[in-house]
């Protein structure tokens, strides 16, 4: 199935996007609206193949799609941390953090800053907070 869009040449597979269909779609996602993409869309690409276009696309101010981006960072976070690293390389979102930290900015820093406390307190874990994006929509520290 392929979803045409007026700058976008749409997802060969859209449940499971290549990085440049993501990287492509992100910068014009538009062309696409979330509402026309698979339920649930947002858990499907928050997944190891992605999260490194992911991390890209919410460290980039000027990227239309950032705040989806930055959402997917904290489902990514959330499933790794809750499963103890069952699901996801624990040095994966280690590295992605101290990039965050060093180079993020306030957005980047409070995911940072809350995926380490969702760490030392996983009873932290709200779903909507972290699967619903409460934690983007509302930017705070928790913990």
């Amino acid at each position: 199935m392929s979803l045409q869009g007026s700058g976008f040449a749409g997802f060969a597979n859209p449940v499971d996007p290549s990085p440049a269909e993501l990287r492509a779609w992100a910068h014009d996602p538009g062309s696409v609206p979330l509402d026309q993409l698979p339920p649930d869309w947002d858990l499907l690409v928050a997944g190891d193949h992605l999260v490194a276009t992911l991390f890209d696309l919410a460290m980039d101010p000027t990227c239309p799609a950032r705040r989806f981006a930055l959402h997917c960072l904290y489902i990514y976070a959330a499933d790794s941390i809750r499963t103890k690293f069952r699901a996801h390389s624990k040095r994966k979102l280690m590295k992605m953090l101290d990039r965050a930290e060093s180079d993020g900015d306030e957005q980047l820093l409070f995911w940072a800053h809350n995926s380490r406390a969702l760490q030392a307190r996983p009873e932290l874990f709200d779903y909507h907070d972290w699967c619903e994006g409460g934690l983007v929509r509302r930017h705070r520290r928790i913990g």
